[in-house]
């Protein structure tokens, strides 16, 4: 399998990455600096240097990926940020937010869905169940709960016009990341791992198992109730 991670300087990518190398797979991944690419290819994946806040450097992976089937394909790039909707956003915070974590996928998916949907494949976002509008308890997080909400809807969209991939949203879960926190439930390694199983059977869909395209799904593949 060839399986192409986006965001994988540290936490969640750079785990997936390690696991999938672990597991014998070829893996492309992209960071943002030199030091993050010299980390990647010292685990044996080929490292692209992309920043996909910068719509420049998203465009260059359409021909550096040009003939390449994926069969996996993963965004993982985000950003967090501790608002709430007692303090308006400043355009500088909201727009490093939504560039990173909506932008970023939106326009990645034609430069990487072409390459997905040759393998029939999967292309599977990292998204939150801090997105989900049903439900919400607090505005903690505000804008960040904006841009994943937002991502859900970019990553449902888009599997229209990508028939032959499987396009869908996941959430890692709570995991013990820079961003979660030393108090969340999962490890990095628990959280990758039960994705890995989510987005296998992402993947091998029959008549026992419903069709994941354009889904948003928990970690360990069960499907929210509500967007």
């Amino acid at each position: 399998m060839t399986i192409l991670i986006i965001g994988a300087s540290r936490g969640i990518g750079f785990e997936f990455v390690r696991q999938y190398r672990d597991a014998g797979e070829r893996v492309i991944a992209t960071a943002r600096d030199a030091a993050a690419i010299q980390r990647l290819e010292s685990i044996g994946a080929q490292a692209l240097k992309i920043d996909v806040a910068e719509p420049a450097s998203v465009s260059a992976l359409a021909w550096q990926l040009d003939g390449e089937k994926i069969d996996l394909a993963v965004y993982v790039a985000g950003v967090f940020s501790k608002d709430a909707a007692t303090t308006p956003p400043t355009q500088e915070a909201f727009d490093k937010v939504l560039h990173t974590n909506v932008l970023g996928a939106m326009q990645t998916i034609p430069q990487v869905a072409p390459c997905v949907e040759e393998a029939r494949g999967v292309f599977a976002f990292v998204t939150s169940a801090m997105g989900q509008i049903g439900g919400v308890a607090s505005s903690y997080g505000w804008t960040y709960r904006v841009s994943k909400a937002a991502l859900n809807m970019a990553v449902a969209a888009a599997q229209n016009d990508y028939p032959r991939a499987t396009l869908l949203a996941i959430s890692p879960g709570w995991v013990q990341t820079d961003m979660g926190g030393a108090s969340a439930s999962l490890t990095v390694q628990q959280s990758v791992s039960a994705m890995r199983k989510a987005l296998a059977a992402a993947g091998k869909k029959d008549a026992a198992r419903p069709s994941a395209k354009g889904q948003f799904i928990n970690y360990d593949g069960t499907p929210f109730s509500s967007w």
